[in-house]
């Protein structure tokens, strides 16, 4: 085992990632695993952090999104050698959100990866980074031997939110809207078809998502377009101004999922007389659990080889290009950038 890891710092909003090393764990403690990262990729939320609009403990180590590989482990049913992913997030399993309120991403004691201060624990906390330390209350789960890096990298935040966001639909459900044609939007078109919906519509600004999005069995729609209305709208845009148009596209007793509005800028201009006088069911979604990240990668593996999903991310850059990495992920060219350390 080499002493010590890579990483690449962040600063602060608006300051370059700095290359640095991290001591690696003469032992690990219970239940905990080192990971060698393979492919990690950048997150829109790790993209809010670089600009200011998310707030983040400095020095860190951002990256929540990745694959390894298992080089030490004292967990037992984890083997080294093992390609692995993992929740983003750490829960105690004891509090009432992990037993009673089946809220284990709301845990009393919850730890994210990517989002901790370089001096809590091992400080080998994100993915932007050679090796990550995994603590005890973190699910860690075999990636399928044919899903290639690039692929199942994203599935432990994008993918797997999405199987949250979109676990309970209503009765009947023939048809849906989904408001964001980001990775989000994409891997909800994906699932809603996968999960029976017959006709699944899709907004967006970006008439080059939207063509995007026809590949992944969405409809496109673009803005000032009419649509029928739907069973179900999913809201992945990150902006209150769409919520409106949901509301109106949204029959009599629809539901209305909420996933991506978790900017403190987002206040609604609605009415609760829109709300009761449909007779809506609105849901708000936030990260996921454990069940959520393993459906995801089973509906990966399952489908890899039917949808382009190879096309959502960028070919890799080494960890020492990751701010070239940020850079290609403003310019919105692919969906997730990826980094190979």
């Amino acid at each position: 085992m080499k002493s010590s890891a890579r990483i690449q710092l962040f600063q602060g909003p608006s300051m370059p990632f700095e290359m640095a090393f991290a001591s690696l764990p003469d032992e690990l403690r219970a239940g905990e695993v080192l990971v060698q990262i393979s492919l990690a990729t950048i997150c829109g939320s790790d993209l809010h952090t670089t600009e200011g609009r998310r707030s983040a403990p400095v020095p860190c180590v951002l990256g929540h999104e990745a694959v390894g590989h298992v080089v030490s482990s004292s967990r037992e049913g984890v083997a080294i050698g093992q390609r692995v992913t993992w929740t983003l997030a750490d829960s105690c399993g004891h509090c009432a959100p992990c037993t009673s309120w089946h809220l284990p991403q709301k845990c009393e004691h919850l730890f994210k990866y990517g989002h901790a201060a370089l001096s809590d624990g091992s400080g080998l906390n994100g993915c932007y980074a050679s090796h990550i330390v995994l603590r005890p209350g973190t699910e860690i789960m075999t990636v399928p031997a044919a899903l290639p890096d690039c692929i199942a990298a994203p599935a432990n935040c994008a993918l797997a939110t999405i199987v949250n966001a979109l676990e309970t639909l209503p009765d009947p459900y023939h048809s849906a809207l989904v408001q964001g044609g980001g990775l989000l939007g994409i891997y909800a078109c994906a699932w809603l078809k996968h999960r029976g919906v017959q006709e699944v519509y899709c907004t967006d600004l970006s008439p080059q998502r939207l063509a995007l999005v026809a590949e992944f069995g969405g409809i496109p729609v673009m803005p000032g377009e009419r649509m029928p209305q739907v069973d179900l709208v999913l809201e992945v845009t990150g902006s209150s101004a769409v919520i409106p148009d949901g509301v109106k596209a949204l029959r009599p007793g629809g539901h209305y999922v909420w996933a991506g509005m978790v900017h403190p800028e987002t206040k609604l201009d609605l009415t609760g007389e829109a709300v009761l006088r449909k007779c809506l069911t609105l849901r708000g979604v936030h990260n996921y659990a454990p069940e959520h990240l393993k459906a995801g990668l089973d509906f990966l593996a399952a489908n890899h080889t039917q949808l382009p999903f190879e096309k959502l991310t960028s070919p890799a850059l080494s960890l020492e290009k990751l701010n070239e990495g940020f850079e290609l992920t403003r310019s919105r060219q692919w969906q997730r950038v990826a980094i190979q350390p």
